[in-house]
């Protein structure tokens, strides 16, 4: 999730925000030219030349309320000159991440400005630090199945991979496993395919890790497939009369580069030649209104949407699958993270396709059913009104391309108290409620 705005704070409340931090002995922000910009983008921690991690000591995450024309117009300041990046929106409040080294003066501006705020996060590294498991735990748990996944941790590329072929090579009756292309730094895009070979079947595509910073979405995906596969035989028809396509990882170098470099990473790892700006948003690259609201043809923004529709071998690799498939595909399920959201077309607008009534119950269920089991609350609705527009995105690339009716976009947990940095300890929960959302979904398909 990450939205921009172009509202621009008034004048006499800039002179306001200068006076007072002036006052207050604080260095004052300046704007820059492009170059300057630019310059301060190049200044950055460029992980992939030095080898040394990122980190984000002191670096926070910002709950405001966003019900008035002043908060907005400061959370675009905030963006814009203090380098603060939107984490999560809804209708009432926004989440913003602010570097360490700019929470004084971003402090100042809000003071300023008469802004309230709310510490959601006061050490992003601490949290980072301790969302996974040490090693020592993990290792209590793995090599028990045959395979090192455990779903109490977040795994490695490699990792997921090896349970795939596992699976495969335990279950070849029911599963197999296909690479449909390679990423930009050539790891390849593995598909699991679960399927009991009935020709009648209908197909249901399901993929996580788009954005690589979400882990809590490649996790869930294989948790789902987990749970089909080694309860296959106490499945209802529903379940078992699907042929189930699953991509868990649909951005690995970005997966990789968010393991080993920073955590905090989005993008693909396109066009590494721009250093710290390398990437595309590989859900602002998909074909179907491409290029239009919620996008940016800059490459150092984080929903830079690439050079045109279908520009990196991530969404290209999957498309050219889809679309040359014999599946019978009816249903199109990707996961991401946060703000517990089951969201359908359109994203690229704030409008709605025809049978809009019938996805909106269908996710109706899905949430009155997950809420039932958990307590969780999730909110459905249209992602373009529900969230904010962004083309380019794959749920509406199933839905206008394939014509695939039931295209939704899950936002997993949490609802912004960890954000992106999920504790592993919240996989399993987590993996329940997209289970609950899976088995609804495949029975409206089990319909048509």
């Amino acid at each position: 999730m990450n939205p921009t705005y172009s509202n621009r704070i008034s004048v006499g409340l800039l002179i306001l925000v200068l006076l007072q931090c002036y006052t207050a002995g604080h260095t004052l922000p300046k704007v820059g030219s492009v170059k300057e910009q630019a310059d301060q983008q190049a200044t950055r921690i460029d992980a992939t030349a030095t080898s040394q991690p990122v980190k984000y000591d002191g670096a926070q995450l910002w709950r405001i309320a966003y019900d008035d024309q002043p908060k907005k117009n400061a959370v675009a300041e905030l963006q814009d000159r203090f380098d603060a990046s939107m984490w999560n929106y809804n209708a009432t409040s926004v989440d913003i991440f602010v570097r360490g080294q700019q929470i004084m003066k971003a402090e100042c501006f809000l003071r300023a400005a008469n802004i309230p705020y709310e510490v959601v996060i006061e050490d992003m590294q601490r949290a980072i630090d301790t969302e996974n498991p040490s090693l020592e735990e993990t290792e209590l748990w793995e090599n028990r199945n045959g395979h090192r996944m455990t779903w109490t941790a977040y795994h490695r590329l490699a990792d997921i991979y090896d349970w795939m072929d596992y699976v495969a090579q335990t279950y070849p009756d029911l599963c197999s496993t296909k690479s449909i292309g390679k990423s930009v730094q050539g790891r390849e895009l593995k598909v699991l395919r679960i399927s009991n070979g009935n020709p009648s079947n209908k197909a249901i595509w399901m993929d996580g890790g788009i954005h690589a910073r979400e882990w809590i979405s490649p996790a869930t995906v294989t948790y789902i497939a987990n749970e089909l596969v080694e309860d296959w035989d106490n499945q209802p028809a529903h379940l078992r009369n699907v042929d189930w396509y699953i991509l868990p990882v649909h951005n690995p170098d970005g997966y990789e580069h968010s393991h080993q470099y920073d955590r905090l990473w989005r993008k693909n790892r396109g066009g590494l030649q721009y250093g710290p700006c390398a990437g595309v948003d590989l859900n602002r690259n998909y074909g179907y209104k491409w290029g239009g609201q919620g996008t940016s043809k800059q490459p150092c923004s984080e929903i830079f949407a690439g050079s045109g529709p279908f520009s990196e071998p991530e969404t290209k690799a999957v498309s050219e699958f889809m679309q040359s498939s014999a599946a019978n595909w009816q249903g199109f399920l990707t996961f991401h993270s946060y703000g517990q959201y089951i969201l359908y077309p359109w994203g690229y607008d704030r409008v709605v396709p025809p049978d809009h009534a019938d996805l909106k119950r269908v996710g109706d269920a899905a949430a009155e059913q997950i809420q039932q089991g958990s307590g969780s609350r999730y909110t459905v609705g249209p992602s373009g009104s529900t969230l904010y527009p962004a083309a380019g995105g794959s749920d509406d690339w199933a839905r206008g391309a394939l014509n695939i009716k039931y295209a939704y976009t899950v936002e997993l947990r949490d609802t912004g108290r960890y954000g992106f940095v999920l504790p592993a300890n919240q996989i399993k929960p987590t993996g329940d409620e997209a289970v609950q959302f899976v088995d609804i979904i495949a029975q409206e398909v089990a319909k048509l």
